[in-house]
């Protein structure tokens, strides 16, 4: 491995505006290499002691490009995902954070960008996301907020929404509630720009191209039936469980699980009620080596019950290094690891998120593979359609699209 020419160049400017701002925000696709320009903004800021926060699947892969680049010989790496960023009590100099647009929550900051700020506020801060803001420019504000250093000035959200956001009232169930994700883009970006550094896969000579299909699946006469009558009755009672949807929310929810086979009661307990979606992926992709995205994970069981265990793994090594394929749940696979070993990527639910849409779709992508394959498996009638209608346009399915389109 060695450094893209671009890389090098990447590298030298975020090193200069770190100096300078304490912040550097690279904006890079994914595969174009985000983690080793970093590495090397690193080295080239002279930091000792780094500290590098990113997802948990995501970690040997960074510890290796560490070791394989050289920089153990420059500069001290700790990789630890965010959930365990509390756990360390260790004196760092610098601190770059993998996926960054996982702070970007709004109106309150969550958690972990909570502890983020208070842990590491005052350290410089390299920033990393191929989507920095894929749903709303008010997603950037928290970003930001968690250094010390931030261009942003208000000192929280709502006094900076009065200044950069179009504020509208919404109606929900529960009453009208202000929405706040309507954010002046030209306005925001004046302030940060000088911040990130962006750079597309076109222009690092990526080739690539993603081709989408859908595939649609009968389930079950029983599985359908089921569906209808939680519709119309809300609530489906059996010997053992119930399934219950007396809100909107909880009615989308369980519509989601059960057109494709699964249910999670309302005791707790999970069950597989179809298999269908998992036989047809079984017997659809029997000749090729393929990665598979569920989204619920009682999925991931309908796929261990038809999948012999010698041909399927949710273990990215055992994946790369066997001719088995690998099942990963969406939201925690679809960023930081590379499918490029499948034929395909199959999709055996779809998420509500457009963040997971357009990273997830992207795992096979390399500089140097022109043809990407992707299918997804969509239960004949159920509600897949009808999110990614939503999710292919940058948007998000919510609770108001479902109410119109199930006529709730």
């Amino acid at each position: 491995m060695k450094l893209r020419d671009y890389q090098v160049e990447i590298s030298s400017n975020a090193a200069g505006i770190l100096k300078s701002k304490g912040i550097v925000y690279l904006s890079m696709q994914v595969r174009t290499g985000k983690t080793i320009t970093s590495l090397e903004t690193a080295k080239k800021f002279s930091a000792k002691d780094v500290l590098f926060l990113t997802k948990k699947k995501a970690i040997s892969s960074i510890e290796s490009d560490y070791i394989s680049m050289g920089y153990d010989k420059d500069f001290n790496l700790h990789v630890i995902n965010d959930e365990s960023m509390h756990k360390i009590n260790l004196k760092f100099d610098l601190v770059i954070h993998d996926e960054h647009h996982r702070f970007g929550g709004f109106p309150k900051a969550g958690k972990y960008t909570k502890i983020f700020k208070k842990m590491y506020g005052k350290l410089p801060h390299i920033y990393l996301s191929g989507t920095p803001s894929p749903e709303s420019y008010s997603q950037l504000y928290h970003q930001f907020w968690v250094s010390d250093k931030s261009p942003f000035k208000e000192s929280s959200f709502y006094k900076w929404a009065n200044e950069y956001v179009r504020v509208r009232q919404i109606r929900l169930s529960h009453g009208t509630v202000n929405d706040y994700s309507d954010a002046d883009q030209e306005k925001v970006m004046s302030v940060i720009r000088e911040y990130m550094i962006t750079y597309t896969q076109e222009q690092a000579g990526f080739v690539s191209e993603i081709s989408e299909h859908v595939l649609r699946v009968k389930m079950k006469d029983s599985t359908i039936a089921m569906c209808n009558k939680l519709k119309r009755d809300l609530v489906l009672e059996g010997k053992d469980q119930v399934i219950l949807a007396d809100t909107s929310v909880k009615l989308m929810q369980k519509l989601h699980q059960m057109y494709s086979g699964t249910v999670k009661f309302e005791s707790g307990e999970s069950m597989v009620i179809d298999t269908s979606k998992a036989e047809f992926i079984r017997d659809r992709f029997s000749k090729n080596k393929i990665g598979i995205f569920y989204k619920f994970k009682e999925e991931y069981n309908a796929l261990c019950q038809v999948f012999d265990a010698k041909n399927l793994t949710n273990n990215i090594d055992e994946f790369n290094e066997t001719s088995k394929n690998i099942a990963l749940q969406i939201v925690s696979g679809r960023e930081g690891i590379s499918l490029r070993n499948a034929d395909y990527i199959v999709f055996y639910n779809i998420d509500f998120s457009a963040t997971s849409y357009w990273q997830a779709r992207d795992r096979m992508t390399t500089m140097d593979r022109k043809f990407n394959d992707i299918y997804w498996v969509f239960s004949e009638g159920g509600i897949e359609d009808q999110i990614y209608k939503s999710v292919i346009n940058k948007k998000s399915y919510t609770l108001s699209h479902f109410k119109k389109d199930f006529n709730i």
